[in-house]
């Protein structure tokens, strides 16, 4: 077996995922309003101090490529041919050569303009010292594209189910891979129904047709105890993927 040494291939960064935890979600969304000034604080406090983390991996030379068989943001692989930049060097992997992420996903209902104000312009501090950058997870993105442009090296978007597929298409346009995450509740029902399930996925393909699309089944709580449901939504998922 061909043993490979490995450092740090991708860094998940999600503060608000975080802050909450300590903040409470009620209380949290309350003070966007009511006191913005300490919202902004915690966040540049928390955001200063991943940075920190993250130059301290650099000084000790910690990083590893992830433009392979390794999952970036919430989506899919990280194969790509624009990573790592051409001056890389194999000794010594910079942030310019890997994938970045970012996503608040507690901000779902926050309108664009506090996306914008409390989350975004702190994550693309972050984003900004990759080469490659993913947004998003569960939360639905398609009124907030046109912020969402401003993220440096932005290349995929994540489509949750919760997502308007028609109207991410319509102000994309072709610009970005579009990671569509099917809702994971075809797999709960009593039996199963595996032409829904066809059905499901063929009309967000037909929606996106003309666009770059990976597909991720994801958040999966249950499946009845049934793995042959898993096995057949992939053939399907492989199938519709390969014809559309």
């Amino acid at each position: 077996m061909t043993i490979e040494k490995k450092g740090i291939v991708h860094s998940w960064f999600a503060p608000w995922d975080e802050l909450i935890r300590w903040w409470d979600v009620q209380e949290a969304m309350i003070d966007l309003v009511m006191r913005p000034e300490l919202v902004h604080q915690a966040m540049d406090r928390l955001v200063n101090a991943y940075l920190c983390q993250l130059q301290q991996w650099r000084n000790l030379n910690l990083l590893s490529l992830n433009d392979g068989n390794y999952r970036v943001g919430s989506g899919g692989l990280g194969y790509s041919d624009e990573l790592p930049r051409a001056d890389f060097d194999p000794e010594h992997v910079r942030t310019i050569d890997q994938w970045g992420c970012g996503t608040a996903q507690i901000f779902s209902d926050v309108s664009p303009e506090m996306h914008e104000e409390f989350a975004l312009q702190y994550e693309r501090r972050w984003m900004a010292q990759f080469g490659l950058n993913y947004y998003g997870c569960c939360e639905p993105l398609h009124n907030k594209i046109e912020i969402l442009k401003s993220i440096p090296n932005l290349r995929k978007i994540s489509i949750s189910p919760w997502a308007d597929v028609e109207k991410t298409v319509e102000k994309t346009g072709g610009k970005y891979v579009l990671s569509y995450k099917p809702n994971p509740a075809v797999f709960a029902a009593d039996e199963w129904n595996s032409a829904q399930a066809r059905k499901n996925l063929s009309e967000v393909l037909d929606k996106t047709r003309g666009c770059v699309v990976e597909v991720i089944m994801k958040d999966i709580s249950t499946i009845r105890y049934k793995p042959q449901r898993l096995w057949e939504w992939s053939e399907i998922a492989v199938d519709l993927m390969l014809t559309k």
